[in-house]
């Protein structure tokens, strides 16, 4: 498909201050002259807080990384990641327009997307929060018609399944993703017809659905000022949450350069760089020592071990935001199961987080519910 920069661009592009520093962070990953190697999440930045990406932002890109602008819109044009007209403020819908989904009803899903947004692509709706495009193969062949709405896929669509998501969006709501039809992941339609078994112990969502819905990313965008553009997974007349004391912010704050696990190369790198606290002082197992700082979350020390259980430890990389420094780290410390893990409340969660170099990194990837999710399936059975 044909994809052009739209005719009407902003004079000039920049990244907010802790934009800038998450930039600058992303760039150092990489040795000298090859800096290059971080347009995709540099150009993905830009389009976050821009909303979509603009000239000035790929050429701004272009600029930080020593490419030629030619070379940052190559990358820019080829992705369908990369929106390069504005788009919706709550949503650009992408509906899958290839062999399955086609077969299977996409035409009927894009008269939908005509009717309810705008009669053309790339056309914003008349109150703004909408967009739409039809894209090539988006992977989920088993599961058509499906669309990518924000950053997730909607599957085995209606075109009365895609006017209702559309109108709760419009509300202000965020509807889970994955399968619309009750189906678990791309079994049959039917049902399982072998390991049946394995549906007593599974998740209530499969885990992809579970990931998006625990992380609320769906539709928000990080647009630098460190408030989302739309509150995931809280209808627009329920109350906000209130804020925990000491909780560790998304945004990196500016000026400050994270530090990174050499290990771990898909490692985020917005972390706000803190010291590593003091060493871990010796401390029988089974005691318990409670340790509070004026402003902070009070400690309390979670269940240690000297060494793993009969059996062998689990596997602590399957948490995401766990790489193998992390996990030493962890060992270090006398955690080794995901049961430890999954006990965890704020205090002991505390105590961990002041022993790591990495602070703010349990809460934001929400490694407690990581780890009983994985209790309960075959990794941690």
């Amino acid at each position: 498909m044909l994809r052009r920069l739209s005719p009407d661009q902003p004079e000039s592009f920049a990244f907010t201050e802790a934009n800038q520093a998450w930039a600058e962070a992303q760039i150092s990953k990489y040795p000298e002259g090859r800096q290059a190697s971080a347009i995709i999440p540099l150009l993905w930045r830009a389009q976050e807080q821009e909303g979509w990406l603009t000239r000035p932002a790929i050429e701004g890109v272009a600029e930080m990384l020593g490419m030629p602008y030619i070379r940052a819109l190559e990358v820019a044009t080829f992705y369908f990641m990369f929106q390069l007209q504005p788009v919706g403020s709550v949503a650009h819908v992408q509906i899958c327009g290839t062999l399955s989904c086609m077969i299977c009803g996409a035409e009927d899903l894009m008269a939908v997307c005509k009717e309810k947004i705008a009669p053309a692509p790339h056309q914003l709706s008349d109150d703004g929060k909408f967009s739409w495009e039809e894209v090539e193969c988006l992977g989920a062949c088993a599961n058509a018609p499906m669309a990518q709405i924000g950053k997730d896929y909607y599957e085995d669509l209606t075109t009365d399944g895609l006017a209702a998501l559309l109108d709760d969006m419009a509300a202000g709501k965020v509807p889970a993703p994955g399968p619309q039809n009750g189906r678990y992941a791309a079994e049959p339609a039917s049902g399982l017809t072998s390991l049946t078994a394995w549906e007593d112990g599974r998740m209530e969502a499969n885990a992809s659905v579970t990931l998006a819905r625990d992380i609320g990313d769906t539709l928000k965008r990080i647009d630098g000022t460190e408030v989302p553009l739309t509150t995931p997974w809280r209808a627009a007349d329920e109350p906000a949450e209130p804020e925990t004391p000491g909780e560790a912010t998304e945004t990196q704050a500016p000026g400050t350069q994270p530090e990174r696990d050499e290990d771990d190369p898909g490692q985020p790198a917005d972390i706000v760089d803190q010291p590593v606290a003091e060493e871990v002082p010796d401390v029988e197992e089974g005691e318990s020592t409670t340790v509070q700082t004026e402003g902070e979350t009070p400690e309390a020390e979670p269940e240690r071990l000297d060494a793993a259980r009969e059996g062998g430890a689990d596997d602590l990389k399957k948490i995401s935001g766990v790489g193998p420094k992390l996990e030493g780290m962890l060992h270090d410390l006398g955690i080794w199961h995901y049961a430890q893990i999954a006990a965890w409340g704020p205090a002991e969660i505390a105590w961990v987080d002041n022993r790591l170099s990495f602070k703010g990194r349990i809460e934001r990837d929400d490694w407690v519910s990581q780890a009983q999710m994985l209790m309960k399936g075959p990794a941690g059975a």
